[in-house]
This record gives C-alpha cells, structure tokens and sequence, in this order.
C-alpha cells in the first residue's frame, strides 16, 4: 500500500464544480493501455466468479434485462430512482421497466428453481439508472454480479453475515494477488482482513462527519471495511443511508446493543482516488415480519398487495441471504483504473469526456 499511496500523495486530486465527483489524480498515467485493459477485464471476471460460486455453493443462471411493471418485483433502491420504462407493442402495450437491481427476481428464482438451504444463485445483471449523478464511479450503466442463496431460520444473525461477508472479501483478496501474478506492475494493497464496524458505531466515533466522511476515516484507517445497519434512523433521526424496505432487513436488532439491521457495505479505500470505494451492497433478506415493520416504517404498506410482497408474507419464498458486487468497480479497482468509463462503454457528459483526455484518462 505504500508504494502506491506516496505516489498519489506526491499529486493532488483535481476537482471540478459541474462534476463534484469527478476526481482526476494530476500525472495520471494507466498501468495497462486499452487491448490489455480489455483483456484483463475478462481474466478477472472470469476468476472472480468462479471463485465466488465456489465459495458460496452458487449456481449461475441467466438474468432478465426487463420485467413487468407494477409486480413488485424491481427494485427501488433508495426508494426514489426512476426506472427506465415502455410499453410491448406486440403484447396489448404490456408496460415493463428496465431492471435496476435483481434482489426480489432472484429471490423468487430461488423458489422456482426448488434451491435447498446451503445453495443459490449468481447471474451477470446489467441495468440502467438514468437518475444516477455521473462521476469518477458512477455511471447510467450498471454490471454486476447479483447473488442470492437459502438460508434456515437459524442463520438470519449477525455471525451468519460476517461469515458470508469473510468469504466473499476472501475472494476479493485472492483475485487481487491474481491480478498481480498476471501484471507484475500492480501491487496489492488490500489487508488480509476485513474490519467490521456498525453504523451506531461509526455514528458515535465521528458525530460531526457526514455518513459519507465516517466511511472514508474508518476506510482510510482499515483498508477494508464491512459496515453493518444501512437503513435504519440513527440517533440523530436520519439513516446512514438509504434503502428499499422490501429486500435488506435493516430493522431487526442484532446484538445485546440494541444496533439494528443485517445488511451492509464492503468498503475498501482506494488510494487512486483517495476514496472509500463501494465494491459491495448486501444483507440478509426480509421475513414476513420485518417487512411488514419495514413497509410501516417507510410508509408504503399498498406495497403488501404487490405479486413479490403478497409471496413472501403467504410464505411462498425460501429465506434468504443475497447481495449485488460490481464488475467494473472492482476491475476498476484491481487495474487502478481513475475512472469507472476505462472499463465499461456508457455515455458521459463531452465535457468530462475532454477534461478526463487532458489527463490521459480515456472513457470508453
């Protein structure tokens, strides 16, 4: 971590005003050029998760790209994106959405497919979020590995998740000494550990910082972080973060504490950028009883009488534990990539377009 720490300390991160997220390391010059990025994109894809469906026991199946609207089946994420929609012409003008995540489809995949506790699922989810604010790793597009696996009645606890979490950063940290085996330029920097740390704690650590500032110090400080109970009010009234009632149980107490919620973040710091980067978003999903809390506490019980809603609380969907990784952040992150459009083709402003050229950073 030293070595490529002090050479970004040595530049400092141009910002922009139009672009607030747009960070842009002075003297930036790509470990790899384009045909060996592109190759290295699928060397790492296909390592990962082979890895990954080792670790969990998963089964890879096909995704859908759209589903029906008004079914309850996508997601709303933070409960305000928009999802891009139309009508099928050819089926009475049928209205479906563009996915923008796949955590209730497979959920109900898990009960289609008859899948027994210990087993699961992963699939390649490509989706769109047209309200997404574009910047150093946010893009309209999304590519992720969307996974979701049964659980008993007995693993919906805080050492279940840890132990799931251990194995997937254990995958993270296994591709990263790939990655440098295959291109000696690239050193890795992640710890051989992942520190655990509830939002109640972090609130409490730093009172005065935004959540956003508590994850980049606690990142900073660790190297890789797990931060556990993203969508419960804190005690100053607000969430850490934002998330959808009907997925992630954000609302069950999980120690002696009283901290809530058994859902959270993989965070690792990125030196790069000098950032704390998302590669994660996961949880142990809702049971009927906390997602009737959950939809109370959101205000949105009308959601009860959706397909997906009126399945899980009549008992017709397996438990489960699931979570989404993204494909290009950790390549991005593996390659030491300062911009998330050097892996994925997606469309950007022209005028990041041209300040991301002037130093040497080229979006595809």
């Amino acid at each position: 971590m030293k070595t490529i720490q002090s050479t970004i300390e040595k530049q400092e991160l141009e910002k922009n005003d139009k672009f607030p997220g747009l960070l842009i390391p002075q003297k930036y010059k790509p470990l790899l050029d384009l045909p060996r990025t592109e190759l290295a994109i699928l060397k790492i894809k296909d390592f990962f998760q082979t890895n990954l469906s080792f670790e969990l026991n998963l089964t890879r199946v096909s995704a859908p790209l759209i589903v029906k609207s008004g079914t309850g089946v996508n997601d709303q994420l933070n409960g305000i994106e928009k999802p891009v929609s139309f009508k099928i012409k050819a089926m009475d003008d049928l209205k479906v959405e563009i996915v923008q995540s796949l955590a209730k489809w497979k959920r109900m995949r898990l009960a289609d497919y008859q899948f027994k506790e210990g087993h699961g699922i992963y699939t390649d989810m490509n989706a769109l979020r047209p309200d997404e604010e574009l910047d150093s790793i946010h893009s309209l597009y999304v590519d992720q590995w969307d996974w979701e696996r049964v659980i008993a009645v007995g693993d919906r606890n805080l050492k279940f998740l840890k132990s799931i979490v251990e194995s997937i950063y254990s995958t993270i940290v296994r591709t990263e000494k790939y990655v440098s085996f295959l291109y000696s330029q690239i050193k890795p920097i992640l710890p051989g550990t992942i520190h655990f740390i509830h939002t109640e704690e972090l609130e409490e650590l730093y009172p005065k910082l935004t959540p956003k500032e508590r994850e980049y110090q606690i990142t900073k400080k660790y190297g890789a972080v797990f931060v556990i109970g993203i969508g419960a009010d804190l005690k100053n009234g607000s969430p850490h973060d934002g998330r959808s009632p009907d997925y992630d149980d954000w609302s069950s107490i999980n120690n002696k504490k009283g901290y809530k919620g058994l859902n959270g973040d993989i965070l690792v710091y990125y030196p790069i950028l000098d950032i704390a980067l998302e590669l994660s978003s996961m949880g142990i999903r809702v049971d009927p009883n906390s997602l009737k809390a959950q939809l109370e506490i959101r205000g949105c019980k009308e959601r009860k009488d959706l397909l997906f809603h009126k399945k899980l609380l009549n008992g017709k969907l397996p438990l489960s534990i699931g979570g989404g990784i993204g494909q290009s952040r950790l390549c991005m992150f593996f390659l030491r990539k300062a911009h998330i459009g050097e892996i994925q083709t997606s469309i950007w402003p022209m005028e990041m377009r041209k300040q991301c050229k002037k130093s040497n950073i080229f979006l595809l």
